[in-house]
């Protein structure tokens, strides 16, 4: 998928050195543009299914979830790809040019939100499961450390009266220590993570915007194309 994506950025960079302005609207050009949008407009079905509560329980007993998240985003690859080829590298209309801006930008939004954020999520749980047992864990050495701390209060004069068969160790005011500093690291992880958590999820509303833009922009073109006529007819 990463190479994918890779191809979506790269490929209309190929107007430097390549481009066919007779492809779009030959026969062949014309067959892999209809491809194109019909690959498009698949991934409204898992939005309907989301969206729309009969859809959804429709759907539900006959497709699973994760299957129609994958045909989602394979769809979703695999359209704008075939759209960029349909396009040939014939960048000569403003409509062009959004079309072709908008489809980058609506792919990499989805592939950020599919795989950046659920990273992000994941590794948001692990630390917060870390942070948890290290509370825990100082909660318990605390409690088990009171009679310890009682001894320390005492007045100095009266130190060289404590053995260590008392049960007091330096070691434990090192792992205390060692254990506080692990757990303020955790507790700033956990608050960068959500940091970012919460800055990627401005690329949610990116997506759900370009991509209503998009569709826009794909009834504009093929209106264009309907209405100037089909060269290959």
């Amino acid at each position: 998928m990463g190479l994918l994506l890779a191809f979506v950025l790269i490929f209309p960079l190929g107007f430097i050195v390549h481009a066919s302005p007779r492809f779009p609207g030959s026969l062949v050009g014309s067959l892999t543009g209809i491809t194109a949008a019909l690959l498009m407009l698949v991934p409204l079905v898992h939005v309907a299914a989301r969206r729309i509560g009969p859809v959804g329980r429709w759907l539900e007993p006959r497709i699973s979830k994760r299957t129609l998240l994958s045909i989602h985003i394979y769809a979703g690859v695999a359209g704008p790809i075939l759209a960029l080829v349909h396009a040939a590298h014939k960048y000569q209309s403003p409509l062009g040019i959004a079309l072709t801006g908008t489809v980058i930008l609506v792919v990499w939004s989805g592939f950020v939100g599919r795989y950046f954020l659920v990273q992000i999520s994941k590794a948001i749980r692990a630390r917060e499961s870390e942070l948890a047992a290290l509370r825990l864990s100082i909660d318990v050495r605390t409690e088990a450390g009171t009679g310890v701390a009682v001894q320390l209060a005492k007045p100095s004069r009266w130190r060289f009266l404590f053995a260590p068969s008392d049960g007091f160790d330096s070691t434990d005011l090192t792992e205390a220590k060692r254990r506080a500093e692990a757990l303020a690291d955790t507790e700033y992880a956990v608050r960068a993570e959500r940091a970012v958590s919460g800055l990627f999820g401005i690329w949610r509303t990116i997506h759900i915007a370009t991509g209503t833009l998009l569709y826009a922009l794909l009834l504009l073109h093929i209106w264009a194309g309907y209405y100037f006529g089909f060269r290959w007819l």
